[in-house]
C-alpha cells in the first residue's frame, strides 16, 4: 500500500526541486523584522548561531507525508496500549514507572527520505527548533509563480502555521489542567542547564514571550536556581507552577538536578516533559519493540498497520554482548546508538567503528539500527557556490496528530548545526 502512495505523489518533483530549485528560500530580511518585532534587542542572537538556520527550504512529496503522518498516527497508538504500556513499565527506571497524570508535552519524529518510504531513525521528548521552524516556515519566500498555493499552506501540517503559537499555548494549558484541574496557571519557568549558553537559547526566548502572550508570567532559569519548599518550587521568591523542562538528563540521575528530580517526586511542580514521557516515547528500545509482531498486534493494530510500520522503522536490535561477534560483521550496514541518547551524542556509524569503540558499545546500552539513507538538498550560497546537503525531517505532534514539520541540513554522519548554510529549514509539502 505505501510504495503505491509514493508511486502516485511526485516523488520526482519533490526530488528535481530539491536538486534544482533555487527560487524560493528563507528571506533573512523578513525573518529578521519578525524577531525583531517578537524578541526588540535579542532578536540578533539567532543569527549569531551560525550552522543553526538555513536559508533554503526543502521540498517534500505529498506521499511522504502521508506515509510519516500515519507511521506517526500508528506508533502514539501502539504506544499507548495496555501491553506496551506494560513492557515499558518493567523496563523503565523507577522514578519513570508510575502512570503520569500529564502526557509530557509535544514529540519530534525524525525520518530520513533517501529509501523508497520515509525511515523513523528516532522519537525525541524535547524536540529543540519547533518556535525557530516556525518563525522560518513564515518567512519563506518565492521569487516566481512556481508554486500556485501560498507558501503559508505548503508550509503547513495539520495545523494552520497562523494557529500554531495558540495550538503550542493549549498544549502548556492541557498539561497544567490534567494535573491541576481548574487552577489557574500562574508562572512558568523555562529550565536547563546554564541556559543562555545553550545554542538553542533563542527559541527558548521565542517561547517566553509565546507564553507570555497567553498571560502567564515567565522566567528561563539554570536548573540550579529551582528551590523546593514544603509548599512548592521556587525561583528567588517567586513560585513557579509550570517547570518547561529542557534538560538532556532525561531521568535527573545528575546531582545538578536533584531539585527537579525531587520536585517531579513529590508532585510540587508541573513538569513537561518529565521522565516518564521519555520512558514512553524516545526510549530507543521502543524502536526495536515496535518491530516485535505480536506485540503489535496485543496493541490492536491489523496485518496493515504492522507492515506499515515494517516499512517506515528500520530494523532496529537490542546490542548484545553475546551477539558481539555478528554485530561486528554486519556493522557496516548498522548504526549503533545509546538507549538514552540525544542529538547524535555517543552515536556511531559501524562503517566507522574502531574496535575499541566498539568494545565500549558492547559494555554499555546501545541498540542497533539498520542504516537509514538520507535524501539531499542542494544549496547555493552567496557566492554562487553549490553544495548538496544530508536532510532529515522533524515532525512536530502531539496526541498522534503533526503539528509542523522542519527539515535539518548538514554535512557528515549526523545533525550537527556546524554546516555552512545547514541547519533548520522550512518544509513545503508540494499539492497532490
Amino acid at each position: 500500500m505505501i510504495e503505491q502512495v509514493l508511486e502516485s505523489s511526485a516523488v520526482p518533483l519533490a526530488a528535481h526541486l530539491n536538486a534544482a530549485c533555487q527560487c524560493i528560500w528563507v528571506d533573512r530580511t523578513k525573518l529578521r523584522d519578525q524577531l525583531r518585532a517578537n524578541l526588540g534587542d535579542a532578536a540578533s542572537l539567532l543569527e549569531s548561531q551560525a550552522g543553526l538556520v538555513s536559508g533554503s527550504v526543502v521540498f517534500l512529496a505529498p506521499g511522504e507525508a502521508i506515509a510519516m503522518d500515519r507511521t506517526v498516527r500508528l506508533i502514539t497508538r501502539a504506544l499507548t496500549s495496555g501491553p506496551y504500556q506494560q513492557k515499558i513499565a518493567s523496563n523503565a527506571p523507577a522514578l519513570a514507572r508510575r502512570p503520569p497524570a500529564n502526557a509530557g508535552g509535544i514529540l519530534g519524529f525524525d525520518f530520513h527520505l533517501g529509501g523508497p518510504t520515509p525511515q523513523l531513525i528516532e522519537i525525541n521528548t524535547n524536540p529543540g527548533g519547533l518556535l525557530v521552524s516556525l518563525e522560518l516556515a513564515h518567512a519563506a519566500t518565492a521569487g516566481c509563480d512556481c508554486l500556485a498555493e501560498p507558501l503559508s499552506v505548503l508550509a503547513a501540517a495539520s495545523v494552520d502555521i497562523t494557529q500554531l503559537g495558540q495550538r503550542i499555548t493549549d498544549g502548556f494549558s492541557a498539561e497544567w489542567a490534567s494535573v491541576r484541574g481548574e487552577v489557574p496557571l500562574r508562572t512558568v519557568a523555562i529550565v536547563d542547564d546554564e541556559p543562555q549558553g545553550q545554542y538553542l537559547y533563542p527559541e527558548f526566548l521565542l517561547y517566553q514571550r509565546l507564553l507570555e502572550r497567553a498571560g502567564w508570567r515567565v522566567v528561563i532559569a539554570d536548573v540550579t536556581g529551582l528551590d523546593l519548599r514544603d509548599d512548592g518550587v521556587f525561583i528567588a521568591d517567586e513560585r513557579i507552577d509550570l517547570i518547561y523542562n529542557r534538560v538532556t538528563d532525561f531521568y535527573l540521575a545528575d546531582e545538578r538536578h536533584s531539585v527537579l528530580r525531587r520536585a517531579y517526586e513529590s508532585g510540587l511542580a508541573v513538569i513537561t516533559p518529565h521522565p516518564a514521557a521519555h520512558a514512553r516515547w524516545a526510549d530507543k528500545r521502543l524502536l526495536a519493540w515496535l518491530g516485535d509482531e505480536k506485540l503489535l498486534q496485543q496493541a490492536g493494530l491489523d496485518a496493515d498497520d504492522r507492515s506499515h510500520l515494517q516499512q517506515t522503522i528500520p530494523a532496529t536490535e537490542l546490542v548484545e554482548p553475546a551477539a558481539a561477534d555478528d554485530l561486528w560483521k554486519r556493522r557496516k550496514g548498522l548504526f549503533f546508538k545509546p538507549v538514552d541518547g540525544f542529538g547524535s551524542k555517543a552515536a556511531y556509524r559501524g562503517d566507522k567503528l574502531t574496535r575499541t569503540t566498539f568494545e565500549y558499545i558492547l559494555a554499555h546500552r546501545y541498540v542497533a539500527q539498520t542504516v537509514a539513507p538520507t535524501s539531499f538538498r542542494r544549496i547555493q550560497s552567496a557566492d554562487g557556490a553549490e553544495a548538496d546537503l544530508r536532510v532529515d525531517v522533524r515532525n512536530y505532534a502531539m496526541h498522534g496528530a503533526t503539528w509542523l514539520r522542519a527539515a535539518r541540513l548538514y554535512r557528515g554522519q549526523t545533525t550537527n548545526f556546524r554546516t555552512v548554510g545547514g541547519g533548520f529549514a522550512p518544509v513545503l509539502t508540494l499539492p497532490a
